[in-house]
């Protein structure tokens, strides 16, 4: 903050400077127009002495008429030089009175007084102190409660509502106490602040459909089918939309929908949310078996996992340091971009190390959704993903991805080139 007011002194004075400056060029202007005046005067004063001289002479005759005019025609035109080298050299006099100073003083002293009044008004001081020194601790160091963790949230939201992750943070916490009617209201602000093009807008506005069905005690009603609609118009594999749809379609005892609307969700589903989908894919399934119908296979409640054992060969132990990265990755045959990877280091070798869709790179491209992949394992002296020359690396080629049980043993036993 010391800079900061430093910096505001010397605009402040700068300021100064240019409402002073013209007084100063002004009153210097005047002391050289009034020199400028003198000096005509006194051109003047020598012309009609000397004309005075020429007609003296005249009338004591010494002078001929033709001698008088043509010496009175060079001194008029000495008189004219003059007083166009005075003219010419000098500006219109600027009038600078006392009025004129007292206002310039008074301009001097308001510009930065009405710059720091605006600034105190309108400016960020105070963000600009929390961006240096940090954010002012209102828990004095102490570990809050969640009640007043909220409470401390709700009061900075009510002084800055225009914060949509606030929102979407308070309404969060509210959803994890099972304060539902308080989680929506939290998910509407939140949206109200977020731009639909945002890429997250989809995601909060399904969560909001969904604080609306638990608060509306798991039932559907118009308001939530509109979200819900408008969730998976912006995008339509929005996991907890589908969710919902799923769930309402499971209580109908629709559960062949049920199972549609999960396995679509699926697609984008991670972690416990892909646990959750297939837990309620399964139910389903199961529903639909005891009732004596059909079922067709279904992939997505297969367990793909790939066990490795990786190891270097003896013979390349001197070009590694325990420090270096180990990749280790499953990739489709003849591509690049990993389908599910693992980054350790030197020292956890040899290891057994598990790949799976929890370890894909993206809900889009899960290690289940392949039929056939290629395994790698690389040193990586620079510590990138991208093989570059020198790294060491092994590879088994053309591995069936379901159904695979057993231990596939995964040397390092070359250099990239």
């Amino acid at each position: 903050m010391t800079a900061l007011w430093l910096g505001i002194a010397l605009l402040s004075l700068l300021a100064v400077a240019f409402v002073l400056y013209p007084v100063y060029q002004g009153r210097q202007s005047g002391a050289e127009n009034q020199a400028d005046v003198d000096r005509r005067e006194l051109n003047i004063s020598i012309y009609e002495e000397r004309l005075a001289e020429l007609n003296h002479e005249r009338a004591a005759g010494n002078l001929d008429e033709e001698n008088f005019a043509s010496l009175k025609l060079e001194l008029e035109r000495n008189l004219l030089q003059d007083v166009d080298d005075t003219v010419s050299s000098s500006s219109k006099p600027l009038i600078i009175t006392s009025r004129g100073v007292i206002t310039a003083f008074v301009l001097a002293i308001l510009v930065p007084a009405a710059g720091l009044a605006i600034y105190s008004e309108q400016g960020r001081s105070g963000d600009l102190a929390i961006a240096i020194n940090g954010p002012i601790d209102p828990f004095n160091g102490k570990t809050p409660t969640v009640e007043e963790a909220v409470t401390a949230l709700q009061n900075r939201l009510a002084q800055e509502p225009e914060n949509p992750q606030g929102w979407y943070l308070l309404a969060n916490t509210f959803m994890s106490m099972q304060n539902y009617p308080a989680a929506a209201e939290g998910y509407s602000n939140a949206l109200k602040y977020l731009p639909e093009e945002a890429p997250q807008y989809a995601g909060v506005n399904g969560q909001y459909a969904q604080a609306l069905f638990f608060a509306n005690q798991g039932q559907l009603n118009d308001q939530i089918n509109n979200e819900v609609e408008k969730t998976l118009s912006i995008d339509p594999y929005e996991v907890t939309a589908l969710g919902l749809l799923g769930i309402a379609a499971y209580e109908k005892e629709d559960y062949r929908q049920a199972m549609a609307f999960w396995q679509k969700g699926l697609r984008n589903a991670v972690d416990e949310q892909a646990d959750s989908l297939k837990s309620g894919i399964r139910s389903a399934r199961d529903k639909l078996l005891a009732a004596g119908e059909t079922v067709p296979d279904l992939p997505e409640l297969a367990e793909v996992k790939l066990t490795l054992s990786v190891s270097l060969d003896p013979a390349l132990r001197s070009r590694v340091t325990p420090d270096m990265t180990l990749f280790v990755l499953a990739r489709p045959v003849g591509g690049r971009m990993p389908l599910a990877a693992k980054r350790l280091t030197v020292a956890d070798l040899p290891l057994t190390v598990v790949l799976d869709d929890s370890s894909s790179m993206s809900p889009q491209a899960k290690l289940s959704g392949a039929e056939t992949v290629e395994l790698v394992a690389r040193i990586s002296a620079s510590g990138q993903p991208t093989p570059q020359p020198g790294d060491l690396s092994g590879i088994i080629s053309s591995v069936a991805v379901h159904g695979q049980v057993d231990i596939l043993e995964l040397s390092i036993d070359h250099v990239v080139e």
